[in-house]
């Protein structure tokens, strides 16, 4: 039989699961794209730009069993996206980028798209394939699939001729796809989950730390920390893999940064159970915290073990199948621990965290903890937040309770802004019987604001609550604290209406702390009816989250003495003479 590489590809992706891809049609991938047309179990959708889709990929991957899937064009398409592409690949993202090539049968120089796209992205790609014969097509997307996903996920490159995805030749066997099987954990494991067992088991204030390499564990967690009778603090990104109406659940972050029911637990802690975390920067708040000797690291990435703080026990491997095996070994050693005294502690803490936003006067604007705690109240468990880089992100980490494990993505360690609305738009389109509320700030809202067009193109039902204030708010905190002075943080004036009626979006204004449970539910309903919805928040971000003055101040305590004192002296020049 003959195919083309066009319908190689259709075939390939599949056999893999694929169900939605994202990128924007040209010359060099067109018949892709027609080949996609004529599939009953894929839809590709056109995007405002190739950056928006890569968003896109990535969240169809955090929040589904499906691979996202760029298809793009090649040279300004890769570029365009190269910043998603790069996001999903610092956060442990699965992700398939497909792109057209030039001819590979031609003696012509094609200096328009001239370049070498498998060196450009080797720095944010687990790996790159370049595809020179039909034979290649299938077993290169099941090599790039695998890769994608084993160990720590990241995105991986293929890119395609356009003569190969035109031109037939013949194919002797269409090869089905074969899921890897994953070996059983080997003897030395065992024997360091044993260990890590006796360890957590003999400490009198065990303490975990978790993160989105263990969002699948999110069950074996819950029943780990009641066990060990442990508090459970999160990164940024893992805030979904464990419940935050758990009482042992303190929150984000530890260390300087983290709020009091987190710093507090780990300030007493004598051992450390940490999980699918590398300990990036903003989950240590700018590595600020400090750990006991005791730290048991589980992690599928073994380069994470030692980088920033020294283990104890490094398990490498599955976190759900590490800590499946780990649950038994507590188990077998004895009952579960009291924890009574400690759930006290930590509700007490959260509370009084708590009391100081409700003091906190919000003059004429929304207070974030009186708006957070009306989301809560009117979201089911299973809806979907997602979240954009900026001063919303870590509000709604401190004071936004998530319930289930993949309620909440963030981009997180490539600090992506523009994220929130495209992504939103994904997981709607995946999880249509989902309710999915994105909170962005008006900067990086800006950025993306336009692909609203497709989720109203395609009657998608989801609510865009934008924290506006005019400001880059989380830059403009960072610079007021040490400097006492904001630089190129005022926003350009742009109504926001109007970018509803330019998308066809609908329009709701939450003007102050009266209006958040009539405006909440009002766009709520309209997102009910397939309308995708603008929700104007008139924010109040004078309050600075315990994240940001702890980070702050951590850098500034880490400079050498001559570099603090003219900082602390200049601001304090500023303050007297305005």
């Amino acid at each position: 039989m003959k195919k083309t590489a066009a319908w190689l590809t259709r075939f390939a992706l599949e056999q893999i699961g694929v169900k939605f891809t994202f990128g924007i049609p040209g010359v060099h991938n067109t018949e892709l794209y027609d080949e996609l047309n004529n599939s009953e179990q894929i839809s590709p959708s056109l995007v405002m730009h190739e950056g928006h889709g890569a968003f896109m990929a990535d969240a169809i991957s955090r929040v589904t069993d499906s691979i996202g899937t760029l298809v793009i064009v090649p040279a300004a398409g890769v570029t365009h996206a190269a910043s998603g592409v790069a996001e999903a690949y610092l956060d442990g993202i699965p992700m398939l980028v497909i792109t057209g090539g030039i001819r590979n049968d031609s003696k012509f120089d094609y200096q328009l798209h001239e370049m070498d796209q498998l060196k450009l992205v080797a720095g944010f790609t687990k790996a790159a394939f370049k595809i020179n014969r039909h034979e290649e097509v299938i077993e290169t997307i099941y090599q790039a699939y695998n890769i994608a996903t084993s160990g720590e996920p990241g995105p991986v490159f293929i890119e395609l001729p356009v003569n190969l995805q035109l031109d037939k030749a013949p194919i002797e066997h269409l090869p089905k796809y074969q899921t890897p099987v994953l070996p059983p954990l080997a003897s030395k494991t065992l024997e360091q989950i044993q260990s890590a067992a006796q360890m957590l088991m003999q400490a009198q204030n065990p303490v975990m730390f978790v993160g989105w390499g263990a969002v699948h564990a999110s069950t074996e967690l819950i029943a780990i920390s009641e066990q060990i009778g442990g508090a459970v603090a999160t990164t940024m990104q893992g805030i979904s893999a464990f419940a935050a109406n758990h009482p042992l659940h303190t929150g984000f972050c530890f260390g300087p940064a983290a709020v009091p029911a987190a710093q507090n637990a780990f300030n007493k802690a004598d051992c450390v159970l940490a999980i699918g975390t590398r300990f990036g920067e903003i989950a240590t708040g700018s590595f600020g915290g400090q750990l006991p000797e005791k730290l048991i690291h589980i992690d599928i990435n073994p380069k994470v073990f030692d980088a920033n703080f020294k283990t104890a026990i490094a398990i490498e491997g599955d976190s759900a199948l590490i800590c499946q095996q780990l649950l038994s070994a507590l188990k077998s050693i004895g009952p579960a621990k009291d924890s009574s005294s400690l759930a006290n502690q930590i509700a007490a803490d959260k509370q009084a965290y708590r009391n100081t936003w409700y003091q906190h006067d919000s003059k004429n604007k929304v207070n974030p903890a009186l708006y957070f705690d009306e989301l809560r109240a009117q979201l089911n468990d299973d809806a979907h937040l997602i979240v954009d880089d900026g001063n919303h992100t870590f509000l709604a980490a401190e004071l936004m309770p998530i319930h289930s494990a993949y309620g909440f993505i963030s981009p997180t360690d490539f600090n992506c802004m523009g994220y929130a609305t495209p992504a939103a738009i994904a997981v709607k389109m995946a999880k249509p019987n989902n309710e999915v509320h994105a909170i962005v700030g008006d900067g990086a809202f800006m950025m993306t604001a336009m692909e609203l067009a497709t989720a109203v193109a395609q009657n998608l039902g989801l609510v865009i609550g934008v924290f506006n204030d005019g400001e880059l708010s989380q830059i403009a905190q960072a610079q007021q604290i040490p400097y006492n002075r904001k630089t190129c943080t005022v926003l350009p004036q742009t109504k926001l209406k109007g970018l509803a009626m330019a998308t066809g979006a609908e329009y709701v204004r939450i003007e102050n702390n009266q209006d958040i449970k009539t405006g909440l539910s009002q766009a709520r309903a309209l997102a009910s009816n397939n309308k995708t919805v603008i929700l104007d928040i008139n924010i109040d971000y004078s309050k600075a989250t315990a994240f940001t003055e702890g980070a702050v101040k951590t850098n500034l305590n880490r400079m050498p003495l001559p570099t603090k004192v003219r900082m602390v002296g200049r601001a304090l020049v500023r303050k007297m003479t305005g």
